[in-house]
């Protein structure tokens, strides 16, 4: 072998030998954790051991037809919950305890603008969940318990408490191009407005007690309904004044309207979120990856106090909760709901 091409297989191997050295010392340096150790890993479960001790008989999971669909936090000795109402269908409500028993439960009332149920479980030996009493902080750790020996997952408060508006309704008009009041130019058939009487030429004098003057007044109002929301209008129409209750709906994701009002709502990147993620007037958030089902229970902190009531997922990087002074404002309220039978069936 000549001299040259010794030299070059020599430098091969010597450049192969260093290659394999800088790897192994970059692994030494940068080892992979392991996923035990991922911050819903087994270990780091394990390690919040304590949280769920103290928590575990505070908390049910929410079953309907034997199929669980959320979890909910024991508010009162005598059986109390607070969970999340949209999840809960027609059907055999029950609950699973940490005692691995399975109740019967009733619905008792309900709170549609915050999403939250009051129901009573036929149990003894429960614990009321503890509401914390200390302000709340960015970066603090945020723990979501089950009925396990250890949490569901654990994050962090990444938002303090906001609005989270609602998913986008409409009422079914297109405005005029030929004025600048808001002129109701044609109707989306299936809406609210044609339901409702409304028709070409009409003019919006007032929504929701509020008096307006130009299109975007009356969009930024309607902005505050939710699906299935009813709203009081004002009308002119060849020169006189009516009003009308109309009824605001989402598009489904079938229609085109659809598309025309989306906003970053796609599964595929959020992941599965909530049957009601969005409308709601007051939510911290965290960073805590939950499945639906795991919502309506409570958010506590190291102590094993509330912090509040995980209320929805919202996507792959957010979960809401009810902040625990509002969720014992609701828990007042529901009580004394709970005095007659709900009117909803579901």
């Amino acid at each position: 072998m000549p001299n040259e091409m010794k030299t070059n297989v020599l430098l091969i191997l010597m450049t192969a030998c260093l290659t394999q050295v800088a790897s192994a010392q970059d692994e030494e340096d940068f080892p992979a954790l392991p996923r035990a150790r991922f911050r819903s890993g087994q270990q780091v479960l394990d390690a919040f051991a304590p949280i769920s001790a103290k928590t575990s008989n505070s908390i049910v999971e929410v079953n309907v037809n034997e199929d669980t669909v959320a979890l909910g936090a024991v508010v009162d000795a005598t059986g109390l919950v607070l969970t999340k109402a949209s999840e809960i269908r027609k059907g055999k409500l029950t609950c699973w305890l940490a005692s691995g028993k399975e109740v019967e439960a009733k619905l008792l009332a309900f709170d549609d603008d915050n999403d939250v149920a009051l129901i009573r479980v036929k149990a003894d030996g429960l614990k009321p969940i503890q509401w914390a009493t200390n302000k709340i902080a960015e970066g603090q750790w945020a723990v979501t318990q089950g009925l396990a020996n250890t949490p569901q997952a654990v994050g962090v408060i990444s938002t303090m408490p906001h609005r989270i508006r609602a998913q986008r309704a409409i009422i079914g008009v297109q405005w005029s191009r030929f004025t600048k009041r808001p002129t109701v130019g044609e109707l989306v058939p299936g809406y609210g407005a044609e339901e409702a009487g409304v028709k070409p030429g009409d003019v919006i004098l007032a929504v929701d007690g509020t008096t307006v003057t130009d299109p975007r007044q009356v969009v930024e109002i309607l902005r505050d309904f939710r699906d299935g929301q009813t709203v009081q209008m004002r009308f002119e129409r060849n020169e006189k004044e009516f009003e009308a209750n109309i009824k605001l709906t989402a598009p489904k994701p079938d229609d085109p309207l659809h598309f025309a009002i989306a906003e970053d709502r796609d599964e595929r990147v959020n992941g599965d979120v909530s049957m009601r993620y969005e409308g709601f007037e007051q939510a911290l958030e965290h960073d805590t990856v939950l499945e639906p089902w795991q919502c309506g229970g409570p958010l506590v902190n190291l102590d094993g106090q509330a912090i509040g009531l995980n209320i929805a997922r919202a996507n792959r990087f957010a979960t809401y909760a009810l902040p625990a002074p509002l969720a014992q404002q609701i828990l007042a309220s529901l009580r004394k709901k709970a005095e007659h039978p709900p009117s909803d069936d579901r």
